[in-house]
């Protein structure tokens, strides 16, 4: 008799990926992709398209007992009464939201009282990624789209819910992972908070329920069980078996620092969130909006391809010989800057070369979540391992540099659809029961170490301060 199948859907800003695995085992046993359009803002049917043709190249999903979608936090997802969606989803990364979020702190007391009484009340300080902000975007641009809005949800949610066959509002489901990052969700109570909710959009719309890590959120048409997904990050936790003291740093369309904690987190300055993890713990974790598309933008200038800018950027010393990137090419989330641009700093004719430009925009991305790591430290999180994932991983550049700037040994486990792997245990843990995941081996890690360069960080802070204050 053959073993049981679960399937793991990761549906990120870029992409839709999808991977069957042994439920016991974990083994992979076929995989499928498909790309989602580019922008900011997106129809959520593009999503159920790349879905399908996902599935499709995947083999398909008739044979799996269970599955389970991780998806890209914090999109803005409005349905109708009838369930229909009512405008394109905004993005975690479209930042038109930022005045909004100052808004809504202003709205709590302002300053520190007001970052104070948000992250109290949810665990994070409103800023433009967050769906919170977005909802307040909608009331005050587009009033007759908020007032159609019946129901919100999140992208995770939604697709689970098209899984599911059902039409009704009443079936939306979610997990605290991906809750806690809206802003009106406390991952500590477990509780909406409605009345941020409806300080931001005037109503209080219906809302997906909150399961548990290993409930079920109801079952495919074909009678398989659908697990109750994740956030894209708190599904690549599970899928690389993060524990306590495991700090993950991914480098993909954003940049993420995040780890594991049995303690909840509230940063009353806003640069760490408080978000749950996919296992009943939390996953206090920073995000900085420039991270691989800071590598394809030096490739555009340098012109060359991402194996020749890895190549570049080894040429040069650590520190780039004095040359340093601030890199908010996309604004910038941490710190809170959506309007920011960026700026190259100790230009001259020794370092305008094409080796020195490299590793400066390599550096540039690990200076920004450096800072980041400090900022989760602080809260109490002591790293034990720092695993580096993400597409940008690839880069022999990126994992070489990484140490040096973190100021710590890295270890970059093979490479792999880890949110996709995660949303898979999750599926194998519905369909077991137990108390905890399943305990799928983790393929090898390779440590990269290197001798800390403290004086690449002070020189970007001193730049990144003279950047911000001729911002302001």
């Amino acid at each position: 008799m053959s073993r049981p199948l679960v399937a793991g859907i990761d549906s990120s800003t870029q992409s839709c990926k999808v991977v069957v695995r042994d439920a016991e085992t974990g083994a992979l046993v076929r995989q499928g992709r498909a790309p989602h359009p580019d922008g900011t803002e997106v129809d959520p049917e593009a999503w159920w398209v790349a879905l399908q043709s996902a599935v499709a190249e995947a083999g398909g999903l008739d044979d799996v007992a269970a599955v389970a979608v991780g998806g890209q936090q914090h999109g803005m997802v409005c349905l109708d009464e009838d369930g229909r969606v009512v405008r394109p989803a905004l993005l975690w990364n479209d930042t038109r939201s930022a005045g909004a979020a100052r808004d809504l702190v202003a709205e709590l007391g302002g300053g520190e009282a007001g970052r104070a009484a948000w992250a109290e009340a949810v665990g994070l300080v409103p800023v433009a990624s967050f769906t919170v902000t977005k909802l307040r975007w909608l009331a005050e641009h587009e009033p007759e789209h908020a007032s159609a809005t019946a129901a919100v949800c999140l992208p995770h949610d939604w697709l689970t819910w098209r899984l599911s066959g059902s039409t009704r509002l009443a079936d939306l489901a979610t997990d605290r992972s991906d809750a806690s990052g809206t802003g009106y969700f406390s991952a500590v109570s477990g509780d909406y908070r409605t009345d941020l909710l409806e300080r931001a959009l005037g109503h209080v719309p219906a809302l997906p329920r909150v399961l548990g890590p290993h409930d079920p959120a109801g079952h495919l048409p074909s009678g398989a069980v659908l697990g109750p997904g994740a956030g894209d990050n708190a599904a690549a936790a599970l899928g690389l078996g993060a524990g306590e003291g495991d700090v993950v740093v991914s480098i993909g369309t954003s940049g993420v620092v995040s780890a594991v904690t049995s303690t909840p987190v509230a940063d009353v300055s806003g640069t760490v969130a408080g978000f749950a993890d996919a296992t009943g713990r939390h996953l206090p974790l920073i995000a900085t909006l420039n991270a691989a598309r800071v590598l394809d933008a030096a490739g555009r200038l340098l012109g060359v391809d991402h194996a020749e800018l890895a190549r570049l950027a080894l040429e040069a010393p650590p520190g780039a010989g004095g040359l340093v990137l601030v890199p908010y090419l996309e604004g910038e989330r941490t710190p809170d800057r959506p309007e920011a641009t960026g700026s190259l700093h100790g230009l001259t004719l020794v370092t305008a070369r094409p080796p020195t430009l490299a590793r400066a925009f390599v550096e540039g991305v690990f200076l920004g979540l450096a800072d980041g790591l400090d900022a989760v430290v602080a809260q109490g999180v002591r790293p034990e391992r720092v695993l580096l994932v993400g597409g940008a991983v690839a880069s022999e550049a990126v994992r070489a540099v990484a140490p040096s700037v973190l100021g710590l040994p890295v270890d970059v486990p093979e490479p792999g659809e880890y949110v996709a792997d995660g949303a898979c245990r999750q599926a194998a843990w519905v369909l077991d029961g137990g108390a905890e995941p399943p305990g799928w081996a983790v393929g090898e890690t390779r440590r990269y170490d290197a001798e800390p360069q403290p004086g690449v960080r002070e020189r970007y802070a001193r730049a990144r301060e003279l950047h911000l204050d001729r911002l302001d």
